[in-house]
C-alpha cells in the first residue's frame, strides 16, 4: 500500500515538537528501489527542529538482505554516538502509529558528501591534511563500540568473503584473468583472523558527511554494518574507486595510511598492521569489480533497464587497473 510520506510528517511533527507544531519543509533527497532519504523541517515548542527521514518503502526480509533493517541502523548509531563516535544523532524510531512503515529519524548535519568534492573543492583545502586522522579516530569509536545484542549481526572475514565473491564471480561464467589472479593471490595471503568487532561496512568517501571548517562531521549509511575484521574499513576507504581522482592519496583521496592508523591508535584503537589493511583494499578492489560485473550482466540480460547498470558496469576495467598495480606492488 503507497504511503503519503508528506502527510506522515505532518502528522510525526505534532508528535515530535508538540501541539501545533507546525511541518516548514518536505523535500525528498533520493531514493532507490527500496529505500528513500527526507530532508523535513517543523517548528515546535522547543523551536525549529532541521531532520532527516531514512524509509524502507519495500518489506524488508532478513533472509535474504545483505543489509540490516533500519532499527538496527538506528539501534548502531545510537551505540556508537554513545562511544563518542561522529555520527548523527537519531530522534526518533518510527513505529506503527506513525503511518510511516519501517524508518528512523535522524537530526540533519550540514556538510558535503560529494566524494570529488572533497578531494578537490577548495572550500576544503584548510582541512583535508586532517581528514585521514580524522577517519581514523572515527573508525576507532565505532570499533571500540560493544554490537547492541539481539540485533542478529553477521560476521565476515578474509576467507568468507572471498569465498563468497568467487561464488558470485563463477556464476557469471565471466573470465578475466585479472580477477582471476587477485582471487589466487588473495588467497596465499588471508592474514590469520583476529578478534571481531563491530564494523560500519562501507566506510568511504561518499559516506561520510564533511564540513570544510571542522572536517569530519557524521558517518552516514550504515546499512551494511556487520562484525568483523577492523582493518576491513580500513581497506575499504583506501580502495581506489573512492578516491575520486586523486589516486596518490590512498585514504580517500585526500590522506595516507600513516595518519589513518595514526588516528586511529591516537583514539584508542588496537595496532593493526598496514599489510591487513591492504589486504582488504585489494580485496575491496576485487570484490567491487565483481559488483560492477554483475550490474552490467543484469542490464545485459533484461533483469535491469536502468542505464545506470551498464555505466557501473564499465568500471569494472577501473578496477581491474587498481588490481594490476596492488599486485605489483604486493602486500
Amino acid at each position: 500500500m503507497a504511503v503519503d510520506v508528506r502527510a506522515g510528517l505532518e502528522k510525526l511533527a505534532v508528535r515530535l515538537g508538540g501541539q501545533g507544531a507546525a511541518l516548514t519543509e518536505a523535500q525528498r533527497l533520493s531514493g532507490g528501489a527500496s529505500m528513500e532519504t527526507w530532508a523535513f523541517g517543523f517548528d515546535g515548542a522547543g523551536g525549529p527542529e532541521r531532520l532527516i527521514l531514512r524509509r524502507r518503502s519495500v518489506p524488508f526480509d532478513p533472509e535474504s538482505a545483505r543489509s540490516v533493517s533500519l532499527a538496527t541502523e538506528a539501534a548502531l548509531i545510537r551505540a556508537t554516538e554513545a562511544h563518542g563516535a561522529r555520527v548523527p544523532h537519531v530522534r526518533h524510531v518510527c513505529g506503527e502509529a506513525d503511518g510511516l512503515g519501517e524508518a528512523y529519524v535522524m537530526v540533519r548535519v550540514d556538510g558535503e558528501t560529494l566524494g570529488r568534492k572533497i578531494t578537490s573543492d577548495p572550500r576544503f583545502d584548510a582541512v583535508r591534511p586532517a581528514l585521514a586522522r580524522q577517519c581514523g579516530e572515527a573508525l576507532a569509536g565505532i570499533h571500540k563500540t560493544p554490537p547492541p545484542p539481539g540485533l542478529g549481526l553477521k560476521a565476515i572475514d578474509g576467507k568468507g568473503e572471498l569465498d563468497r565473491y568467487e561464488e558470485v564471480y563463477r556464476a557469471t561464467g565471466a573470465q578475466r584473468p585479472i580477477l582471476e589472479l587477485a582471487f589466487q593471490y588473495l588467497r596465499r595471503h588471508t592474514p590469520e583472523p583476529v578478534e571481531p568487532v563491530l564494523l560500519h561496512g562501507d566506510f568511504r568517501n561518499g559516506n561520510i558527511m564533511f564540513d570544510p571548517e571542522a572536517g569530519v562531521a557524521a558517518v552516514l549509511d550504515w546499512e551494511l554494518a556487520h562484525i568483523g575484521d577492523p582493518a576491513e574499513d580500513m581497506g575499504w576507504i583506501c580502495t581506489n574507486s573512492w578516491r575520486f581522482g586523486r589516486p596518490d592519496r590512498p585514504v580517500g583521496g585526500f590522506g595516507d595510511y600513516a595518519d589513518l592508523l595514526a588516528g586511529y591508535a591516537a583514539a584508542g584503537g588496537r595496532a593493526i598492521d598496514l599489510r591487513r589493511v591492504r589486504f582488504w583494499q585489494m580485496l575491496g578492489s576485487l570484490r567491487w569489480g565483481i559488483m560492477c560485473l554483475t550490474m552490467y550482466l543484469s542490464w545485459r540480460d533484461g533483469a535491469e533497464k536502468s542505464v545506470e547498470r551498464p555505466m557501473i558496469g564499465r568500471r569494472v576495467s577501473e578496477t581491474e587497473a587498481d588490481l594490476v598495480v596492488l599486485l605489483e606492488e604486493g602486500l
